[in-house]
């Protein structure tokens, strides 16, 4: 993933539609030389969690922005709270950003890059008469913070006088007191009709190491008072949040203008709410720590690395995101359109494989007992430059169980006894026998192909209805596929049955592993990470994580049937 194919996807999806308001404003600003026409954005994530497609949509923003209007963008960790913060997590947010095209250049920061500049501010608001220190505990602020609808009252320790907080503040810093002793507070106004504004928390004490400081400090800001300075201090002109900063802007700007120092424009935007899909990072850790899931990787998670492990692209993910657009209220967007955008892409891209899932095996009684045979599989029906290859047929085949009924019922077009089809590039085929084990259950078929019908078409003309896909016996490789399904079964899975939580929606049937799974002998030259479609089956990515030498694994990545374009039409119909 690069630039060239990051302009591409928002270009061809702006052509069929007007630009989102954020756009607009740029533009506008642009027009009017608002930072001297500059555009500068970032993304900050928090390292204390794997990013997941909500995330993806604020990367995608600000970069895609960047990119659009020659802009710059920034990657900035918000590194501000040394409890729930480690290095893994930096890790991956790296790993996942550079997956996803994202180039910041030479401008990787940390919020903690900024703390001794965030101390200075902090000692000039004091001096200014606009921030105390406080000696109320925790539970004791939330007491005093008021409602809603009910103002707050002002801390005891509001009016002491600017050389007192400065000696405070300086011993906080030196460790003189113990952890929730004592915090430094904006002095604002306590009966603002914006509960944020009533003298927010900007430092605590907090005896932790941090990944990046270790034990320098120990007053740590907090993100309201980190979030607008940083933003600043990196000359970011449009600072792009999720709309549940909205609340927060006045504060955002109440700092900045108090400091008076370059001041970013915030513009909130509806942050993705997905069907069937979790994306609260306390909900995610549940998951992961009580075993719903096989890590933050689990290709049925909606973070990036279990996208990418399902078999998702960055450009199926940006075509995606771009596709929603940028809304000013919340909305819920339908999963199926996530998959339509991968589907439709692994089409034009996806080399087509034959592999059966659930074999039975077929013997051809008059096919020779030695030969076998290579016949001519085209790679991509939708790209010619894809090629060919050969695939061995023999009198030994392996097809589906469910293309095979003894008694089928009416509009069952396969194998059945004395029927006969298409095998895929092959012959015509026809059911003579049945063989069953001590159970009744099928185990084998016996079979007769003509000859004549090589490549898939009769010279006297008969026609037959169905074409299955099949594998050599004696060629085939062995491998694992695992079937996922949605994770949920509630299309909102925090709409759970009283006295029960999220959980009690989890899909049981979200994950079927096959382990006896026969491949045609060309799907061991398939890489780790690469997608592919077994054919009649759906698109699947080769596993990463557990595929070996001995044996490869599969991750389903989504079905062959498009559930959008049944949801288009009926939107649609409904609209006439």
């Amino acid at each position: 993933m690069d630039d060239k194919k990051i302009v591409a996807i928002l270009t061809k999806n702006e052509e069929s539609g007007s630009k989102d308001f954020i756009r607009q404003i740029i533009e506008e600003d642009i027009k009017n030389k608002k930072h001297n026409g500059e555009v500068h954005t970032r993304f900050p994530p928090e390292p204390n969690g794997f990013l997941h497609i909500g995330h993806a949509k604020a990367i995608c923003l600000n970069y895609g922005i960047a990119v659009q209007y020659s802009g710059k963008f920034n990657l900035r960790f918000d590194d501000t709270n040394p409890i729930k913060e480690e290095t893994k997590y930096v890790d991956a947010i790296l790993t996942d950003m550079k997956w996803l095209g994202t180039n910041w250049e030479d401008r990787l920061f940390h919020a903690s890059d900024y703390f001794p500049i965030l101390y200075d501010y902090a000692l000039k608001l004091i001096k200014k008469g606009k921030a105390y220190v406080d000696d109320l505990s925790a539970e004791e602020i939330r007491e005093y913070r008021g409602t809603l609808t009910e103002p707050g009252k002002n801390s005891p320790f509001r009016d002491r006088s600017i050389e007192e907080n400065l000696d405070l503040f300086t011993r906080m810093k030196n460790g003189e007191f113990i952890e929730g002793e004592k915090t430094l507070r904006a002095k604002i106004d306590m009966a603002h009709p914006n509960m944020n504004m009533h003298d927010p928390v900007m430092y605590r004490i907090m005896y932790k190491t941090h990944h990046r400081t270790g034990d320098e400090w120990c007053i740590y800001p907090t993100y309201d008072f980190t979030h607008g300075e940083s933003d600043s201090i990196e000359r970011i002109t449009h600072s792009l949040c999720s709309l549940e900063f909205e609340n927060h802007r006045p504060l955002y700007n109440w700092f900045l203008e108090e400091l008076e120092i370059f001041h970013p424009q915030q513009i909130e935007f509806a942050r993705l709410n997905l069907s069937y899909t979790i994306m609260s990072k306390r909900k995610l850790i549940t998951l992961v720590e009580e075993g719903f899931v096989d890590g933050w990787d689990d290709p049925r998670m909606p973070t990036i690395s279990g996208l990418r492990r399902r078999g998702y692209t960055p450009e199926s993910i940006w075509d995606f995101l771009d596709r929603i657009g940028m809304a000013k209220s919340n909305n819920i967007v339908d999963y199926a359109l996530l998959e339509h955008c991968i589907r439709e892409e692994l089409n034009k891209t996806a080399n087509r494989y034959m592999a059966v899932l659930k074999p039975l095996k077929v013997i051809i009684d008059n096919y020779p007992e030695n030969k076998s045979e290579e016949l001519e599989a085209v790679n991509n029906p939708e790209d010619e430059s894809a090629g060919t290859r050969e695939v061995p047929f023999s009198k030994e085949l392996y097809i589906e169980q469910e293309d095979f009924m003894e008694d089928p019922p009416k509009k069952f077009y396969r194998l059945a006894p004395g029927r006969e089809v298409r095998l895929r590039y092959a012959y015509f085929l026809k059911c003579n026998s049945v063989v069953k084990d001590e159970n009744g259950n099928v185990i084998e078929l016996h079979c007769t192909y003509d000859p004549a019908t090589k490549g898939g078409s009769a010279p006297d003309g008969r026609k037959v209805k169905a074409t299955l896909h099949w594998v050599s016996a004696k060629h085939a490789i062995d491998a694992e596929v695992r079937l996922y399904e949605k994770l949920f079964v509630n299309e909102n899975p925090n709409n759970a049955p009283e006295g029960k939580d999220f959980t009690a929606n989890i899909n049981p049937h979200s994950l079927e592993i096959l382990t006896d799974c026969k491949l045609e002998p060309a799907c061991a030259k398939v890489k780790t990470g690469e997608r592919v479609q077994f054919e009649r089956k759906g698109y699947f990515c080769a596993d990463a994580k557990y595929s070996t030498d001995d044996k490869s694994v599969f991750n389903r990545t989504v079905t062959l049937k498009d559930d959008w374009r049944k949801i288009q039409k009926a939107m649609n119909k409904s609209e006439k």
